[in-house]
């Protein structure tokens, strides 16, 4: 098939592309630099130059390719604030809905038979009941404040393409991502600040994340290609593990030394009630729907696998 991939140069983006054009598939990568060419040529991707808030520029890339298939794996994640988490989300939160907008126009007015974009299992889950989630499970309602536009961002990509009527639209919520080019690989942004001993334990610490291994994600994105059907699947490895667990184990493998554990007011006061709610209340997701439809089974089973690595 002919493949479009809408943020070709990212963490997951240069983990997929190789893994499409290996299976058979004909690629073509986005980026808006020209610099990047030759780095999407390296991965056996063909270069589309192109300004994805740029409705003409997205409608004419994509009318000359005329793929089967559309990924939108578009993000603009740098330099994380979590106190200002809207705020340093921006980029990313118009990727969300003006880029998934018009690629979908784009996509609409040459027939594309998949539209699959990236969403996120990890905070966007309701805070109520158990601590693993499934597709099923509603999303936080009341989100903190600081979050407000980002799971409205989320909401309107994910409605827009599993309610796109004239393709199979398949939305995967990826979970924390590690590896390489991720911010949880060896001199990522996370792996420095725990290093720096600047990620602590907030109150009982005990709020779940799911994570995923980029080469993983992108098993699971080729067979989404493959032979997914519409709807919404949680990426994620088998083992959701509290921060309190997770948290200590990597500090240990990066030579770190323990997390401090402070209590949650003072986590609230230094990095604001977004981080908190991610350090206590967050819950993790299942990936039981994705491994029977998607015949996808992770290599890297547990993060206890990969990190630090």
């Amino acid at each position: 098939m002919k493949i479009f991939v809408a943020g070709a140069t990212g963490a997951i983006g240069k983990a997929l592309v190789p893994r499409l054009v290996g299976a058979g598939h004909e690629v073509f990568g986005t980026t808006r630099s020209d610099a990047k060419r030759m780095a999407l040529y390296d991965l056996g991707a063909e270069p589309v130059v192109v300004d994805a808030l740029d409705p003409d520029q997205v409608a004419i890339a994509v009318a000359e390719v005329q793929p089967d298939v559309i990924i939108h794996e578009l993000t603009s994640i740098t330099n994380i604030d979590i106190r200002h988490f809207d705020r340093s989300f921006a980029p990313t939160n118009r990727l969300r809905t003006e880029g998934t907008d018009h690629l979908l126009s784009a996509g609409r007015a040459v027939g594309v038979k998949r539209f699959i974009a990236q969403s996120f299992a990890g905070w966007p889950y309701a805070r109520t009941g158990g601590p693993v989630k499934t597709e099923d499970d509603p999303l936080d309602p009341h989100p903190p404040k600081a979050m407000h536009e980002g799971m409205a961002a989320l909401q309107h990509l994910e409605n827009a393409v599993v309610g796109a009527d004239w393709t199979t639209g398949i939305v995967l919520r990826y979970g924390g991502f590690y590896g390489p080019g991720t911010s949880l690989d060896d001199g990522g942004e996370q792996v420095e600040m725990i290093r720096k001993r600047r990620v602590p334990l907030v109150g009982a610490a005990g709020g779940v994340w799911s994570f995923i291994h980029v080469d993983d994600a992108s098993d699971a994105t080729v067979a989404a290609v493959e032979h997914g059907e519409r709807g919404i699947y949680n990426i994620v490895d088998d083992e959701p593990a509290a921060v309190n667990e997770w948290l200590p184990v990597l500090a240990e493998r990066l030579g770190a030394k323990k997390p401090m554990r402070v209590p949650r007011f003072v986590g609230r006061m230094a990095a604001g009630e977004a981080a908190v709610m991610m350090m206590t209340e967050s819950r993790g997701a299942s990936n039981a729907k994705a491994k029977r439809e998607l015949g996808w089974e992770p290599a890297h089973a547990s993060w206890r696998e990969g990190f630090g690595g």
